[in-house]
C-alpha cells in the first residue's frame, strides 16, 4: 500500500484551528492502495466550514474537533468527508462515487496535514542540511521542508554516485536527490519557477569516463572504443575555476577547461496515476535533464503536478558538453542555493529555462524526432502565452530565429532544447501579465 506523507512535527506547528481564517490542508486519500493528494482550503466561521477541495466548493460543519463536509464537483458528483481534526492533523473517511460506476459509492480512508501559514511578511532564506536522499522522483516521499513562494533554500548535493564533499558515500548511486521541498500554495495547473542563485564547487575533484554513448557510435567508432568506458578522475582548481585530468596522457598534459557548475537533476513530483520515476529518468516534470543551461543565474520553469510541487534537486556537474557524450559529465558535489516563485494558473507542457539572453524549452522523449517535436511545441506555447502571438505569428518567429541543441544523450531518453535569443523578441508586444507569487 502506498504510504501517505508523515510530515515531521518540525514542519507543522501544532496549533489550534484558526477560526475565521482560510487554512490550507493537504488531503491524502487511499484509493485502493493508491494515494491521491489534494489541496483543501478550509475556512471556519463558528461551526460552519466552507472553502474548496481542488477548486470544487465545499460546505460543512466543525464541532468539538469533528469535521464533516461535502464537496461538489463540476460534473455535479458529490464527495462526502467526515473525520476529526487534532491540531494540524486530520483523519477520517470519505464517501465518493465509484470510479467505474458513478451511480455506486465507495468508502476511502483519508488523512491530512495543515500547511504552515506564512509567519513573516518578507521572503526567508532557509539553510537545509540533508540527512537522507531520494533515488526516485516521488509524490509519496515526505517533504523535508515547507517553504513559501519567494523563499530561498541553501543546501548541498551529492555527486551522481552518492558521494559528498568529503569523499564519503552518503547514498546509493544513480543521481540521489535532495528533497522534496514543499512549496506552499503550489497546485496542479501552476508553474514553479526555480532560479539558481548560486552553484559552487565544494571539493577539488570530479569523476568522469572515457568513451562515447551508444547513440553516437557508428560501426567503426564502436569497434574503436570497445576498450573504453574507464573512470577518469579530474582535478578541480577552484581558485582558477578550471578542470584538468588528474593523470593525463602526454597529449592532454596541458589541457584544462573552465568549469561551469550545473545541476543534472531538477524536478517536481509526477502527477497522480504515475509511479515514482527513477532519478535517472526524465519527463514533463523535469528529472535527470542533464541540460547544461541549468546553471547559476538561470531560471527553470516546471509544471506543477502535485500539491506543493515537491521540488527535488541533485546530480551536480562541474562541467558538461552538449549531450553528456561520455555517459558521465564531470560528476561532483555542489553547494546550491535556489529561489522559488509560483506562476499561478498557468500550465506549461514541458520544462523551460530562461537565461539573461535566451528562452529555452526542453523536449525529452525516446527518440530525437519526438524530442524535437516536444521542444518545438513548448516554444510555440511560450510565444503564445508569454508574447501574445498567434500560431501563425509564432511559427514565423521560429522559422527565422529558432536554434536547436542536443541536451542529453546519456539517459534512457533523448533531450533536445529549442532556443530563441531575447534580442530577436525585443520588438514583440508584451502579453497580458500572469499572476506570479
Amino acid at each position: 500500500m502506498t504510504r501517505a506523507w508523515k510530515v515531521s512535527s518540525l514542519l507543522i506547528a501544532a496549533l489550534p484551528l484558526n477560526v475565521c481564517a482560510a487554512d490550507q490542508w493537504i488531503v491524502a486519500t487511499d484509493l485502493w492502495g493508491n494515494t491521491q493528494y489534494q489541496t483543501l482550503h478550509l475556512e471556519v466561521q463558528g461551526t460552519a466550514v466552507s472553502g474548496t477541495l481542488d477548486g470544487d466548493p465545499i460546505r460543512g460543519t466543525l464541532a468539538d474537533h469533528a469535521l464533516a463536509f461535502t464537496a461538489t464537483g463540476s460534473d455535479g458528483q458529490v464527495y462526502r468527508y467526515s473525520g476529526r481534526i487534532d491540531a494540524a492533523r486530520m483523519q477520517g473517511q470519505s464517501d465518493q462515487p465509484d470510479t467505474n460506476n458513478r451511480a455506486a459509492r465507495a468508502q476511502h480512508a483519508f488523512s491530512a496535514w495543515k500547511v504552515p501559514a506564512r509567519t513573516q511578511a518578507t521572503a526567508q532564506r532557509h539553510v537545509f542540511t540533508p540527512t537522507g536522499y531520494s533515488n526516485t522522483f516521488s509524490a509519496d516521499r515526505a517533504p523535508v521542508l515547507v517553504i513559501q513562494p519567494g523563499d530561498s533554500v541553501a543546501t548541498r548535493t551529492l555527486d551522481s554516485g552518492g558521494v559528498d564533499e568529503h569523499g564519503v558515500t552518503r547514498a546509493l548511486f544513480g543521481n540521489p536527490q535532495v528533497g522534496p521541498f514543499f512549496v506552499a500554495g503550489a497546485e496542479p495547473g501552476d508553474t514553479l519557477a526555480v532560479t539558481l542563485t548560486s552553484l559552487k564547487l565544494n571539493r577539488d575533484y570530479a569523476d568522469s569516463l572515457d568513451g562515447i554513448v551508444s547513440r553516437l557510435k557508428t560501426a567503426r567508432v564502436a569497434a574503436d572504443t570497445t576498450a573504453l568506458g574507464k573512470p577518469v578522475r579530474w582535478e578541480l582548481d577552484r581558485a582558477r575555476g578550471v578542470a584538468r585530468p588528474k593523470d593525463p596522457s602526454a597529449a592532454l598534459k596541458h589541457f584544462d577547461v573552465p568549469v561551469k557548475p550545473m545541476l543534472g537533476g531538477l524536478a517536481v513530483a509526477p502527477g497522480f496515476g504515475y509511479p515514482p520515476f527513477s532519478t535517472g529518468d526524465t519527463g514533463d516534470f523535469g528529472g535527470n535533464m542533464d541540460f547544461n543551461a541549468v546553471v547559476e543565474g538561470n531560471t527553470v520553469y516546471l509544471p506543477v503536478q502535485q500539491p506543493g510541487a515537491l521540488l527535488y534537486l541533485g546530480d551536480g556537474h562541474a562541467l558538461q558538453g552538449d549531450g553528456e557524450t561520455t555517459q558521465w559529465a564531470l560528476e561532483t558535489s555542489l553547494d546550491v542555493e535556489v529561489k522559488v516563485a509560483l506562476v499561478k494558473r498557468q500550465s506549461i507542457v514541458t520544462p523551460r529555462v530562461e537565461s539573461p539572453t535566451q528562452i529555452m524549452t526542453l523536449g525529452q522523449a525516446g527518440s530525437t524526432d519526438d524530442a524535437l517535436r516536444v521542444a518545438t511545441a513548448g516554444m510555440l506555447q511560450w510565444l503564445r502565452q508569454g508574447y501574445g502571438l498567434s500560431v501563425s505569428d509564432a511559427t514565423q518567429v521560429l522559422g527565422v530565429a529558432v536554434q536547436y541543441s542536443v541536451a542529453n544523450l546519456a539517459g534512457r531518453s533523448v533531450g533536445v532544447a529549442a532556443k530563441l535569443d531575447k534580442a530577436v523578441l525585443r520588438t514583440l508586444p508584451p502579453a497580458a501579465p500572469v499572476a506570479k507569487d
